[in-house]
């Protein structure tokens, strides 16, 4: 059957993330661990299944934002699940401004990611959390105060928060697509809907943010032992009667925490796993976190490590090239295997390759995407989706890829300075980078790409800038 254009369009999409737990996306994905330089997440799974099952760990990923961890976060979920843990994996940016976080904010986001979990596990009945229920109380009164003062200057949109003084949580508060509550029984799925209420509210306004920000950090002690004491252990014990081996916490997205200075100077990414990791590291479950790649280069990486106490797992580009600039035959490959797998996902792996043809007008055309994309899985996604678009048909010609490239190349070098050229240079010649702030916009702007191999890590440019004629120009004078 002829592969029809759109459907290949569809399938490439690089918004996607496989859950390798769907039986559907588990056809499209490739594992790339064999050629990225460490079995990863066998590592992160070992050290809780096999090494920890029962004593809280904490586990530090990151990696470049699109280069597949998230989906590999999501194979993680699937391996502990079939070992029999319970996992809640969440994506913290639905919860959360990436622009202004703290660490109570990253905290009753997990109570709250938990308390829904439990809750639609129908054999789980947990006694009413009354720490973190008159908690949520007194932030439903501090709420209900900014609100009150909101309507008098008629600022659009924000609902009604009421509390009683008796510890009794009441919220009516008007999200659209959720409803009006009437919080004041007893059980998780009470704290589950106070806290998505009240974290829905201080997501979206600056003002009742800060607020209760106010209310909370100072709590902060008590929101740990509450969460801990009153929802986490509680919830271990019933789930190791149902024959779980315990509670694994995965919070993704941190890595985009943006890296704006707090009001006292602080990177706010130093701010929250430095300055307050020892915090983010008392949950009595198992829980990993995504944190930005800048604190890998950054003078603080020792502190990092010494309040997780452990090293963060990176999750480099899959390589195309090796270190010496020879061809990575093996990455490659599997580079290749992703694509074929977006177009033939019910084909084997063999017939999939007699079908090249259908995509490409050459195999040589079909090499050359994936040595651009320099192993990065969304830009090469990115890059062959937009290629698909230009061309409206198969198979896909040299003048298509030439045209995404050099559009690609172009958005790219406009945010490039002199000072950042000659770093460029730099990393090309010398396979590595330093803690300078430079290198740190670098590898956040993507213009530079991580590997890893037997002898360690090593870096290279984004070998779309390669096409750059301002680059060959600075890099021959």
């Amino acid at each position: 059957m002829t592969l029809d254009v759109r459907e290949f369009f569809r399938a490439t999409n690089p918004a996607r993330t496989l859950n390798v737990a769907d039986p559907e996306d588990r056809k499209l994905y490739i594992d790339f661990s064999e050629v990225r330089g460490a079995p990863i997440i066998e590592e992160m799974r070992d050290n809780i299944s096999f090494f920890s099952p029962d004593e809280p760990t904490v586990q530090l990923f990151t990696g470049h934002i699109g280069c597949g961890k998230s989906t590999e976060l999501l194979r993680l979920a699937a391996e502990l699940q079939e070992e029999g843990f319970h996992v809640v994996y969440f994506e913290s940016s639905q919860d959360l401004e990436m622009g202004d976080i703290d660490v109570s904010d990253i905290l009753l986001a997990i109570a709250r990611r938990v308390s829904e979990s439990l809750e639609e596990l129908e054999k789980i009945r947990l006694e009413t959390p009354k720490g973190l229920q008159g908690l949520l109380s007194g932030a439903a009164k501090l709420l209900q105060t900014e609100i009150d003062l909101s309507a008098q200057v008629g600022i659009p949109g924000v609902g009604q928060v009421t509390a009683s003084t008796e510890g009794q949580f009441q919220a009516e508060v008007g999200i659209p697509g959720v409803g009006q509550v009437n919080v004041g029984q007893e059980g998780v799925s009470v704290l589950a809907l106070g806290l998505g209420k009240i974290t829905a509210k201080a997501k979206n306004s600056p003002e009742l943010r800060s607020k209760l920000r106010e209310y909370l950090e100072v709590r902060t002690t008590s929101v740990l032992d509450s969460i801990n004491h009153e929802l986490i252990e509680p919830a271990i014990e019933k789930l190791k009667q149902l024959g779980k081996q315990g509670l694994v916490v995965i919070v993704d997205n941190l890595d985009r925490v943006e890296r704006k200075p707090k009001p006292w100077g602080r990177p706010q990414p130093a701010y929250l796993f430095v300055d307050r990791g020892e915090q983010l590291r008392q949950l009595n479950c198992h829980v990993l976190y995504t944190v930005p790649l800048s604190l890998m280069y950054s003078n603080d990486f020792n502190q990092l490590t010494s309040r997780f106490g452990t090293d963060p797992k990176v999750l480099p580009m899959v390589p195309v090239r090796r270190r010496d600039g020879s061809e990575h035959q093996q990455g490659l490959t599997l580079m290749r295997q992703m694509a074929l797998a977006r177009a033939f996902s019910d084909l084997e792996l063999e017939v999939r390759r007699q079908r090249v043809s259908e995509l490409f007008e050459s195999e040589a055309l079909f090499d050359d995407l994936c040595r651009i994309s320099g192993g990065h899985v969304r830009e090469f996604l990115r890059l062959l989706n937009d290629w698909i678009k230009k061309a409206r048909k198969l198979p896909l010609t040299r003048d298509g890829l030439d045209a995404v490239v050099r559009q690609r190349r172009d958005q790219m070098i406009r945010a490039i300075t002199d000072d950042e050229w000659e770093l460029l240079r730099q990393v090309r010649e010398r396979k590595n980078v330093t803690g300078d702030d430079g290198y740190d916009v670098l590898i956040r702007s993507m213009f530079v790409y991580e590997y890893r191999d037997e002898e360690g890590s090593w870096f290279d440019i984004n070998p779309i800038l390669e096409t750059a004629a301002a680059f060959t120009v600075k890099h021959e004078v």
